[in-house]
C-alpha cells in the first residue's frame, strides 16, 4: 500500500528580533543586606562578582507576572498585535508550580491566547535556547510570530547561608517579539551541553527529598571554580565559534551581550575574542545580579536604552550553566 503524500509546512526564509521588554524585581538589595549569614563583606562581594545591588522581587511577585509585563512591553514596541503571536516561549528554572507552564499563562493574559506555549529549562542558557527554537519555527512555517521570554525569580530558590550562589541572585524577566524579515536576523546557533559536569551547579536535594522530610526546600548551589574555569575556558571557545557561524569577524559587532554571571568572567571574554574597543559590552549584572534565563535580555534591554545608536547593529549573546549547557549566536539588534 502506497502511503499518502503528507503536506509540510514552510515558513519565512528570514527572521529578526523585532523589540526588547524587561521587567526587574521590585526591591533594590546592596551586597551589605546579605553578607551577614554568609560571613562576608561588600567588598569581597565586589572584587569576585562586580556585583554592587541586585533586583529582587517582593512577596507575592512570582517569574510568571514578571514575564507579563516584559511581554507587554516587547509586544506594544513590536507593532505586531497580541493575535497574531501563535507561539511563546518562556525560558526559566523558578516556575514554583511545575505545571501548568508560565508560558500558557503568559499567553492569555497578553492577549495571545490560543498560541502554542511551553517552558523550557535550560537555565541560563534558556533564553538563547528559546531564541533558537522560535527562528526555526518560523522558518519553518510551525509560527508565524513568536514571544521569547526569560523569567526567573531566583530568590525563591536560594539559601540566605550558601556562600557559594546566593549573593549572586537576582530576579527578574526580559521578553522579545520574533517574526519574519528581508534579511538574516538571527544567525546559526552554537549550542550544546556536557551533562558530565552536571553536578557543577543545579539544585541540592529534589522536590521528592523535600516531601519526605529527607531535605530542606531546594535551593541552588554550585562549585565556583569548576564553573568559573568552565566558562572563561570553553565558554571563550563557543563564542568564537558564533561568530564563524554567522559568517563575519569580531570587528562586524555593535556589542557584546554575555550572560550575567560574572563581571570577571565577561572580562575575560572580552581579551580572549580580542573584540575590538568600538563594541560596547552588557554589563548589566552590576546593578541586576545574575538573572539566570532573564539576563541576556534583560541586558540587551538596558544597552538599547543606553545606546540607541547600536539599533541595527550586531550583536554576540552567549548563555551558559546548569547543565551544564551552553548556547550562542549573533543577532541584529532591534
Amino acid at each position: 500500500m502506497t502511503a499518502p503524500t503528507l503536506t509540510q509546512s514552510t515558513g519565512a526564509q528570514y527572521t529578526r528580533i523585532y523589540s526588547y521588554g524587561a521587567a526587574r524585581g521590585d526591591l533594590v538589595v546592596p551586597n551589605q543586606d546579605l553578607v551577614g549569614p554568609i560571613d562576608s563583606s561588600d567588598e569581597w562581594i565586589q572584587q569576585r562578582t562586580g556585583i554592587i545591588t541586585r533586583t529582587r522581587a517582593s512577596v507575592g511577585i512570582l517569574a510568571v507576572d514578571m514575564a507579563t509585563d516584559a511581554a507587554r512591553e516587547a509586544i506594544e514596541k513590536s507593532g505586531v498585535a497580541p493575535e497574531q503571536i501563535d507561539l511563546v516561549i518562556v525560558a526559566t528554572i523558578s516556575n514554583v508550580q511545575q505545571t501548568p507552564s508560565i508560558a500558557a499563562v503568559v499567553a492569555d493574559r497578553v492577549g495571545a491566547n490560543p498560541a502554542a506555549a511551553y517552558d523550557a529549562n535550560a537555565a541560563c542558557a534558556g533564553f538563547s535556547y528559546a531564541v533558537t527554537q522560535a527562528d526555526a519555527l518560523i522558518r519553518s512555517g510551525g509560527a508565524h510570530y513568536a514571544l521569547v521570554i526569560g523569567a526567573e525569580k531566583l530568590s525563591d530558590v536560594v539559601d540566605p547561608t550558601d556562600r557559594s550562589i546566593s549573593f549572586l541572585l537576582g530576579d527578574g524577566a526580559g521578553a522579545v517579539v520574533i517574526g519574519p524579515s528581508e534579511f538574516p536576523g538571527i544567525a546559526a546557533p552554537v549550542w550544546g551541553s556536557d551533562g558530565s559536569k552536571a553536578a557543577a551547579v543545579g539544585m541540592n536535594a529534589t522536590l521528592v527529598d523535600y516531601r519526605d522530610g529527607d531535605a530542606a526546600w531546594p535551593t541552588l548551589r554550585q562549585e565556583g571554580q569548576t564553573v568559573f574555569r568552565w566558562a572563561v575556558w570553553d565558554m571563550a571557545k563557543v563564542a568564537k565559534r558564533a561568530i564563524e557561524a554567522a559568517g563575519i569577524t569580531p570587528d562586524d559587532l555593535s556589542a557584546f551581550i554575555p550572560h550575567q554571571a560574572n563581571m570577571r568572567i565577561i572580562d575575560e571574554f572580552a581579551k580572549q575574542l580580542k573584540l575590538p574597543e568600538t563594541v560596547v559590552i552588557a554589563r548589566d549584572i552590576a546593578t541586576t545580579g545574575n538573572t539566570s534565563a532573564a539576563s541576556i535580555p534583560l541586558a540587551t534591554h538596558r544597552l538599547l536604552e543606553e545606546h540607541p545608536e547600536l539599533s541595527g547593529g550586531l550583536a554576540l549573546q552567549i548563555g551558559f550553566g546548569a547543565g551544564l549547557v551552553f548556547g550562542a549566536q549573533v543577532i541584529v539588534l532591534p
